[in-house]
Order: C-alpha cells, then sequence, then structure tokens
C-alpha cells in the first residue's frame, strides 16, 4: 500500500503549495479517517479517509488533461504576460506541477496533453518510443507526389538537421495529414519549408492512438482515463 506524507497529499490533491498545506494541517483543517491530524509530517496511506476543508479527498497518484489548444496560447507551465494551457485548465482539475507534454507552436492548435507525470511526458515525446504525432496542415501551394516521397526518405532541414521518416497524406491540393515522431523546433513548417511550401494553419489530430474528440472545442478540457492514456502507445 503507497504512503505519503501527510502535507505533500495535501498540497498535490488540493492544489496547495507545501507551506500553505502545513499551515492549514496544524490549524486542524485536515482529517484522517474521520480525526484530524496536526502532524503534517506523518505517512498515510494514499487511500485512507482524507478530507481538507471538508472536501473529500480522492487520491490519483497523477492527472492527464486533455486540451484543444487554441491559437496565441503558449504552450508552458507559466508566464508573467501572456496565456498559457495550463491557464485554461478548469479549477477542478488544477493540482500542482501541471505541464504540456511536449509543445505546440503559439499558433499551432489542437492536442495537447498536460500532466504531472514527467515518466510519461518523458515516453510521449522521445523519438526513442517512437509515438508518432499527426497534423492537418494547410498550406500555401500545391502539394506534390515529390513531397510525398521527401517526406518518406527524411527531410534534412535548411540548416543541415537531418529528420526521422516522415508520413506526408495528400487530403486535398493544399491539405496534407503528416505524422511524425520526433519534435524539432518549428519542425513541419521548417520540411515544407525545405520542399517549397509556407504553413498557413497546423493542427495536431492525434498522439499514438488517441484522437482529439471531434466534440472537444477550442480551449476546453478533458480528464483522460487511464485506457485512453494506454491507448496512446497502442501503435508504437
Amino acid at each position: 500500500m503507497k504512503q505519503e506524507r501527510f502535507d505533500k497529499i495535501i498540497s498535490t490533491q488540493f492544489n496547495v503549495s507545501r507551506r500553505d498545506a502545513r499551515i492549514a494541517i496544524r490549524r486542524g483543517k485536515a482529517t484522517l479517517n474521520g480525526k484530524v491530524l496536526r502532524d503534517f509530517g506523518t505517512l498515510v496511506d494514499v487511500d485512507s479517509e482524507i478530507t481538507f476543508n471538508g472536501q473529500a479527498l480522492n487520491y490519483k497518484q497523477y492527472i492527464y488533461i486533455l486540451i484543444n489548444k487554441p491559437k496565441g496560447v503558449l504552450s508552458a507551465s507559466s508566464d508573467k504576460k501572456k496565456q498559457t494551457v495550463v491557464d485554461l485548465v478548469p479549477e477542478n482539475l488544477r493540482r500542482n506541477g501541471l505541464s504540456p507534454v511536449g509543445r505546440l507552436d503559439k499558433d499551432t492548435t489542437g492536442f495537447l496533453i498536460i500532466t504531472d507525470d514527467g515518466e510519461f511526458a518523458h515516453k510521449a515525446i522521445s523519438p526513442k518510443y517512437e509515438v508518432y504525432k499527426s497534423y492537418i496542415v494547410t498550406l500555401d501551394g500545391k502539394l506534390t507526389d515529390d513531397m510525398v516521397k521527401a517526406f518518406a526518405d527524411g527531410i534534412v532541414l535548411a540548416d543541415g538537421t537531418p529528420c526521422r521518416k516522415a508520413e506526408l497524406s495528400i487530403l486535398s491540393e493544399n491539405i496534407a495529414r503528416v505524422k511524425i515522431c520526433e519534435g524539432k523546433y518549428h519542425q513541419i513548417k521548417r520540411m515544407f519549408g525545405v520542399v517549397g511550401l509556407g504553413v498557413n494553419e497546423l493542427k495536431r489530430e492525434a498522439v499514438g492512438g488517441l484522437s482529439l474528440p471531434e466534440d472537444l472545442e477550442e480551449g476546453a478540457c478533458k480528464e483522460l482515463s487511464m485506457e485512453e492514456i494506454q491507448s496512446i502507445f497502442t501503435n508504437c
């Protein structure tokens, strides 16, 4: 049975700082199995009956949140001047340590996971695990079969950086689906730049075996189940 310090449980699960958690515990604001516990350093079973400020705990070691990222929002945990994806997480899903898994450019929209599970984040974005990310790309010119082949062979960026083989599917004259398993800086825009096209719109639609729900509006979030998280790795 997993045990954690009482102040850590209160801090992570109720989205308060460790300092504030300790102060509240000392003031008798938290209970363990129906009794007030003031010793914030006590190791307790995480599946115990715990309340904080009258709110019952539903313990989750980690949380996984899918957001349909809108344009103009930073893929960051915080920023002093600009809105971030973590700012869009509703209060009932907030907790300490949330970060986006990878980055989408400021003007890129679509599928982005926010979590406090660092091990999962590493596995999802590391090229080693070959988790493919799928994007819909609107371009400023006509797509050709030669471009499909160039992506399949592996694009070499203008600065000489090689990219892994990528899948380019032509959906219409100037709209494509691109699948890549790495995330170099502005990679898709730079790859299309090599073949002479500019990117007008870029939306991520899926990561691995998990797709962005059609009914999830831009800026909206949903908590993912463990089954959904595991499905990300089904195509690896």
